[in-house]
């Protein structure tokens, strides 16, 4: 499984011919006689940083629910798009190609994001049957297509509830309108899109919970299964929102309210008609 899991790394890096240390890939998988559904983790960062609390803990966290996780380090500044949107399409499209290899369940491969991080996974949700995201890694259309997508307090929209820094990261700061159409991705939403599992506080002040409401309400326009929780209150950037995320040093970020969304999207994901 290692040696699986270090072509693959290989073959996303040799794609992205970067010079810097992403893209790279943890894997955490666990013993299981059948194969079992893999969430892959997009940390956040404001497309600048991966960071380190919404990666492994989260990942321990789905195993725990019974899941196979993958983390993707992905491309950040000065990386611009594609370069993070083609790092978890190859990701997914090599994860769906190793699948029994790996004990998982090729039709059963979720993207789970946070914050920017969520931009990237509701990113791939929309645009995976774009042409540009077709190449030798994916050689089959459909092949980088989330089974499912879950979105902690995601970057969705480039209008007026944008969250800019991440946008800036990503597009650079003098952005043509058509780009910045393009990556609002309330705006992208299809009859292809994937289900979601969307949750957020209403008094982020980081990225409006306006974010998670435009992806939900697009989603609903195409009828297209999703599950929407919003919390009261709670700082941006929560990741489980337990002690073992929380570096901030006055407990801020540990709300017990908010600890429960990771059980109720393993839930969501196990009673998703597409997945039984």
């Amino acid at each position: 499984m290692n040696d699986i899991c270090r072509n693959m790394e290989k073959t996303i890096r040799e794609a992205a011919n970067s010079s810097s240390e992403t893209p790279y890939i943890i894997p955490s998988f666990i013993e299981s006689p059948k194969a079992l559904p893999c969430v892959l983790i997009c940390p956040g960062g404001g497309y600048g940083f991966t960071s380190p609390r919404e990666a492994e803990p989260v990942a321990r966290a789905y195993n725990d629910q019974g899941f196979h996780a993958l983390i993707l380090h992905y491309r950040t500044a000065p990386h611009k798009h594609p370069a993070p949107l083609l790092d978890v399409s190859n990701t997914l499209a090599l994860l769906r190609q190793n699948a029994w290899e790996l004990n998982v369940d090729p039709e059963k491969i979720i993207v789970c994001g946070f914050s920017a991080g969520g931009h990237l996974a509701a990113s791939l949700g929309v645009h995976w049957n774009k042409e540009y995201l077709q190449n030798e890694i994916c050689s089959s259309r459909g092949q980088n297509r989330p089974n499912a997508l879950i979105l902690s307090y995601p970057v969705i929209s480039s209008g007026e509830d944008a969250h800019r820094g991440s946008f800036d990261n990503l597009l650079g700061e003098n952005a043509d309108a058509q780009l910045l159409e393009e990556m609002s991705l309330e705006k992208q939403v299809g009859n292809q899109t994937p289900p979601a599992f969307l949750w957020h506080t209403a008094d982020d002040a980081s990225v409006p919970v306006e974010n998670s409401f435009l992806f939900a309400k697009a989603l609903k326009k195409e009828n297209i299964p999703f599950e929407l929780h919003i919390y009261p209150s709670g700082p941006h950037g929560l990741s489980l929102a337990t002690a073992e995320t929380d570096e901030s040093g006055d407990t801020s970020m540990t709300v017990p309210h908010v600890q429960g969304w990771l059980e109720l999207s393993a839930r969501w994901i196990k009673n998703l008609k597409s997945f039984n």
